[in-house]
């Protein structure tokens, strides 16, 4: 990943065993600098559009994909605001069973309802009564619509298309199926596709980011200075000098 390239560098007191002196130092990169880097990133509206990440698709084919250049891959990442590469890009469609499976222990508990989310249901003149995607449980239930005045009937608006709804003093879940039960896995597949649309950073923006991510990450002049790119952590040890 072309990102770890432009980190700046911390020259750390040595914590080897076979050091020589305590004025033994190693230079590591100063991952801690990124938290600077994401303030920035969070911090205002940057030139991007949405992408749809594809079965297959990797940070760093993307990065060749839009940028021509796959060490980009960072800020694919960054701007997509990705911490946990491993938790937060959407596994391929055939990983997820697999996955949900691993998770739940078994395929009765994999495919167990999770959930109930609702149907949208509207009255005669097209008013909402309940909008859809509500999550609920089983005991769920609505006032019916001979609760209601001047006549109006209930219409549950589903995929299956618009059903009109007895009139009734209550609408539930189990005698009405004012909502769809969802599955352990049914959520898993959900969680995994909306993982799928991210931000990206548009292609004429790219030197300016890259730019910018140099400004921030350099070092101000500190007692600590070295270069721009390299600090040095105090000295602690105080024997053997």
């Amino acid at each position: 990943m072309g990102y770890f390239r432009e980190l700046p560098d911390i020259a750390y007191q040595s914590p080897l065993s076979h050091k020589i002196s305590a004025r033994d130092y190693i230079v590591i990169k100063n991952i801690f600098r990124s938290a600077k880097l994401m303030d920035y990133v969070r911090g205002g509206v940057i030139a991007n559009q949405k992408l749809v990440i594809k079965d297959g698709d990797r940070p760093d084919t993307l990065a060749d994909f839009l940028y021509g250049d796959s060490s980009l891959d960072y800020i694919i990442i960054l701007v997509a605001g990705i911490t946990n590469i491993n938790h937060e890009w959407p596994l391929q469609d055939y990983q997820v069973y697999d996955y949900a499976l691993e998770k739940y222990g078994s395929e009765e508990k994999m495919n167990a309802i999770r959930y109930y989310e609702t149907f949208e249901i509207k009255d005669s003149q097209d008013r909402q009564i309940l909008p859809p995607n509500l999550i609920v449980d089983a005991d769920f239930k609505i006032y019916g619509s001979s609760t209601q005045f001047g006549g109006n009937r209930y219409n549950l608006i589903s995929q299956a298309g618009n059903n009109q709804l007895d009139d009734k003093d209550e609408y539930t879940v189990t005698a009405d199926n004012i909502a769809r039960a969802v599955t352990n896995l049914e959520y898993e597949y959900k969680i995994n596709e909306e993982k799928r649309e991210i931000n990206v950073l548009k292609n004429g923006f790219v030197q300016t980011f890259i730019n910018d991510l140099r400004d921030i990450l350099r070092y101000d002049k500190s007692s600590n200075y070295i270069t721009s790119s390299l600090v040095a952590t105090e000295n602690t040890e105080t024997i053997n000098p």
